[in-house]
């Protein structure tokens, strides 16, 4: 990856297509609705790309990716896109994409013996925690043989924070407890992980207060932009990343249910100062990917 060729580093994509032949049952239902949440115009298909396609679109932007899936087969009864197989279609494509995986917490010691042979064997530099579609508090204990693995191994932890678009609209939300997602509940990850690179995803609403004190507050903990028009943007939220969090903010898109070519155009609309946006965009995941 020639990162002084790239306008950008999205630290934020997913990698949804299904992995085992036909989609599960109701995964077509979560996806339109997915799609109906962040009017996406593609609809339900339309959240479905590649992993090839994906490469594909961020290749011809000059835009580096850090893709990964997210394991919730315990709590949606989805089967997860196998990350092994991500990981190797990442590898073909290391000019523009960068692999993290996800395995769900409740897997214990298995979970993190997979963590160390993914890092070991298939270079992935990080892993994925969606707290709500996972069903766990992240400072449950039963989570810290996982968080022990991949902080040994020195790979970068990035959960999803505040409110989701999974299930919103749907019949009892599909399931999904918001409460799992306040970002206050990393704070004791970060203490008690203190070397371990930890990413608060997404605008944390209703929490974002909660969030922007964590990050000031533990040096291991950065925050992305993902999963909002940043014309949506809190300003508190626009006040820290000029100032006090300026070298801890990311540029996150949250592919494929917000595009970086929308993302990045209501980026330019908002007050961020010349200095600062070259540290979103690019160098505060130069600096964090160590690349």
């Amino acid at each position: 990856m020639n990162i002084d060729e790239l306008i950008a580093i999205d630290i934020h994509t997913h990698a949804e297509e299904p992995c085992c032949g036909t989609r599960d049952d109701g995964y077509d239902a979560f996806q339109a609705a997915m799609a109906k949440y962040f009017k996406n115009p593609g609809g339900a298909e339309g959240m479905l790309p590649s992993v090839q396609q994906t490469a594909d679109y961020y290749r011809e932007r000059r835009i580096g990716c850090v893709i990964f899936p997210v394991d919730a087969e315990r709590e949606t009864g989805f089967r997860r896109y196998r990350n092994e197989e991500v990981a190797e279609i990442a590898a073909q494509n290391a000019d523009i994409m960068i692999s993290f995986a996800s395995i769900d917490p409740a897997k214990g010691r298995l979970g993190a013996r997979e963590a160390r042979r993914l890092v070991r064997e298939f270079g992935v530099k990080g892993f994925k925690f969606h707290p709500t579609m996972q069903g766990f508090y992240p400072n449950d204990r039963a989570a810290y043989p996982l968080y022990e693995a991949i902080a040994e191994e020195g790979a970068i932890t990035l959960f999803h924070t505040g409110q989701t678009g999974v299930g919103a609209g749907m019949r009892g939300g599909m399931g999904m407890k918001l409460k799992y997602s306040n970002p206050l509940h990393l704070d004791d990850v970060a203490v008690d992980f203190p070397d371990m690179p930890i990413i608060l995803a997404h605008p944390s609403f209703p929490w974002q207060d909660e969030a922007l004190s964590v990050a000031t507050h533990k040096p291991n903990v950065y925050i992305d932009m993902s999963g909002w028009s940043p014309k949506y943007f809190p300003p508190i939220l626009v006040r820290y990343a000029n100032s006090l969090l300026k070298h801890k903010m990311l540029f996150g898109s949250d592919w494929p249910a917000i595009t970086p070519d929308r993302w990045l155009a209501d980026f330019e609309n908002i007050e961020i100062k010349d200095e600062v946006r070259p540290l979103i965009l690019k160098e505060n995941a130069r600096r964090l990917l160590k690349l």
